[in-house]
């Protein structure tokens, strides 16, 4: 059985870090591959997405390029719509019956499990591997037992990148050199992304 992790995000740019806790979750936690799936719309965040969803698929697809342990897939961007995780998955269980799914997410979305939607019938089909993100501590004795058993953390080095500095940056004119993978610090500047 192909035991499969999860990215999920808005990749709105996708960084170094978000590589950096692919990786990690993939060795730390014995994955044969990391499958991408940008967002269409984060339930759980107040802003939508800057650029549009061809750009940041088109920004995910630079950025794994070299890996063959990565893929990006754009099932929530066809979706459209809130994208919600137990649709995701519903649909990955469908089309792939005999693999084994687990969500990486950063320490601060373990501590925001309890309000993912349909949680319980969600944590009933995969597994979610955590990753330690600078400033916010995973509080996983506050999460409900169902959810604590789920969850197995990996070890990750600290890095403080956020895809809102980097944007940040490139609207006043600073550099995101080695922040993003070069093919993808290329294709900002070449479509002039979150310059205004």
């Amino acid at each position: 059985m192909s035991r499969i992790g999860i990215m999920g995000g808005t990749f709105d740019p996708v960084h170094v870090g978000h590589l950096i806790a692919a990786e990690a979750a993939r060795e730390g936690c014995g994955l044969d591959e990391v499958w991408f799936i940008p967002t269409y719309n984060p339930p759980l965040k107040d802003n939508q997405p800057g650029v549009s969803s061809e750009c940041r698929l088109q920004m995910v697809q630079e950025a794994i390029g070299g890996n063959p342990a990565f893929k990006v897939l754009d099932i929530e961007l066809k979706r459209g719509g809130m994208s919600y995780s137990i649709d995701t998955v519903l649909e990955l269980k469908k089309r792939y019956p005999d693999f084994s799914f687990s969500y990486i997410i950063g320490s601060d979305r373990i501590n925001d499990l309890p309000k993912w939607h349909r949680i319980e019938e969600l944590a009933e089909l995969i597994t979610f591997i955590g990753l330690e993100r600078e400033g916010t501590a995973a509080k996983l004795e506050q999460l409900p037992e169902y959810l604590r058993r789920r969850v197995t953390m990996a070890a990750m080095l600290p890095i403080g990148i956020s895809s809102t500095d980097i944007r940040s940056r490139v609207h006043s004119g600073r550099s995101i050199a080695y922040l993003v993978p070069d093919t993808v610090h290329q294709f900002v500047k070449r479509r002039g992304l979150y310059e205004s």
